[in-house]
């Protein structure tokens, strides 16, 4: 019997092992874009779908934004079939920028076509694709962005049916895998283009921090993520408690004992106050809640903050509100 390629191992390998906890007869929904690493994951999770006896769901997403998308996700569809996946599905969305970036756009519309599929079929879990190296590459972007401990604790393992297997396992691997299993991949014209920061990031910048700094690199950024996600995870858990526990029938919050939680703490639940509240969480910058912080702790008679809703944070008689503004 030939031994298993280590590339093809490792891939299987980390797939068995996120997919222990289910039960035979499960169904697990992979996304697929036909490029390297959603590619590897079908084939992984349907080898491992024989022991673990699930029902493997393959689904493509086309969103329309290049020139011969639609025959690409019919290519994709005949590819998971052939794959074996019990069943494939593929859908068209129409990507609404709506004030965002063509690549935000496009993942709101993929996940709200990710949520239908994995609630039609009842599915156990939805498989993402995300490496280690897309961890890295999250990691430098929020780095890049100043945007706190959240966003450096990069992509989630989980969330809701959402797993991602694969983010320990290198790009390199993925690439490998379906080169010996003989998958024909696609190669996004996308992941090319450097008018995306991802891209950037991708092509030069972590290329430059492995010339300079050693190998090794990403792999280093994917565990701070890792070591970071559990701390920002409990001080999330514990800010949603002290919220639920401040927060009045109105939604005010009593400044006085604001005032006396750490500042992680009292900054995260005013956060969360602000996006009760109706704040775009997208458009909810650190800049606003530093703003609506310094009501509680450095005030000097401010008549308001304005907020992304609109909204307005307010204090008045020990109380923080955030509220829309009066109409004009």
């Amino acid at each position: 019997m030939p031994r298993l390629h280590p590339a093809v191992a490792a891939v299987r390998l980390a797939v068995r092992r996120e997919l222990a906890d289910l039960p035979a007869g499960a169904t697990v929904v992979v996304a697929c874009s036909g490029g390297p690493d959603s590619l590897a994951l079908l084939a992984a999770t349907v080898h491992e779908s024989r022991a673990g006896g699930w029902r493997v769901v393959g689904v493509t997403v086309d969103h329309g934004l290049q020139e011969g998308s639609a025959e690409q996700a019919a290519r994709v569809v005949e590819q998971m079939a052939a794959l074996g996946a019990d069943e494939t599905a593929g859908a068209r969305v129409q990507v609404v920028l709506d004030g965002e970036g063509p690549e935000g756009a496009a993942r709101r519309a993929r996940y709200a076509v990710l949520d239908r599929v994995g609630a039609h079929f009842d599915a156990a879990a939805v498989l993402l694709g995300h490496t280690r190296d897309d961890q890295a590459e999250t990691v430098l972007l929020g780095l890049a962005r100043g945007s706190g401990a959240r966003s450096l604790a990069g992509m989630r393992r989980r969330f809701d049916r959402y797993r991602r297997p694969l983010l320990e396992v290198a790009r390199d691997d993925t690439v490998t895998a379906c080169q010996v299993e003989g998958l024909d991949v696609w190669d996004d014209p996308h992941n090319h283009d450097p008018g995306y920061a991802r891209v950037r990031v991708r092509r030069a910048v972590l290329p430059a921090l492995e010339e300079h700094l050693g190998p090794g690199v990403a792999a280093a950024l994917a565990r701070t993520a890792e070591q970071l996600r559990a701390d920002a995870d409990l001080l999330d858990d514990l800010a949603e408690v002290e919220h639920a526990r401040l927060v009045g029938p109105d939604g005010a919050l009593p400044v006085a004992e604001l005032a006396d939680r750490p500042d992680a703490l009292r900054r995260r639940v005013l956060r969360l106050a602000a996006l009760d509240a109706g704040a775009p969480a997208a458009e909810l910058l650190h800049e606003h809640v530093r703003a609506l912080d310094a009501l509680v702790t450095d005030w000097h008679g401010q008549r308001w903050i304005d907020l992304p809703g609109p909204l307005r944070g307010t204090r008045a008689d020990g109380l923080l509100r955030i509220a829309a503004p009066p109409v004009a």
